[in-house]
């Protein structure tokens, strides 16, 4: 199963944020019980450093990023990407972007705390706690 984390997601673990830093943790590790496949996009990664090293400096916000990416992979956002997002029905234009990389990957699902940010996506979406609520037993 893969899996694309939406940006709000790892921003909960990276700055603690209350009460979402707990089930953000909980999804990952639910995710990594039943042998998922974690992606992020690639600018997810770059507005995660911006935001992480406004709030807790660059030295951690690059060991964040360092450390995450021992379990996640990265998918690439292109020309290719760029044009599917401008078509997109999801109407956020980075949410599109998520959702178009996505697809690229054949992901599963998106995960992120926002469902209704993707209510036009064609790709299922979950919050984390629905996901977990799905997925604990498997």
């Amino acid at each position: 199963m893969k899996i694309m984390l939406d940006t709000n997601v790892i921003l909960d673990i990276a700055l603690d944020r209350h009460p979402f830093v707990e089930s953000a943790t909980t999804l990952l590790q639910t995710a990594r019980r039943i042998n998922c496949m974690l992606f992020v996009t690639a600018t997810t990664i770059t507005d995660l450093y911006y935001v992480t090293r406004r709030a807790k400096g660059h030295t951690i916000a690059l060991d964040f990023i360092v450390d995450l990416l021992e379990f996640v992979d990265i998918a690439g956002v292109d020309r290719e990407v760029i044009s599917r997002a401008l078509r997109s029905e999801v109407i956020d234009f980075e949410d599109a972007i998520q959702e178009s990389a996505a697809k690229m990957q054949n992901v599963d699902f998106i995960v992120t705390r926002n469902v209704k940010d993707f209510a036009n996506s064609t790709v299922e979406t979950y919050t984390p706690e629905s996901f977990v609520q799905v997925y604990k037993g498997t």
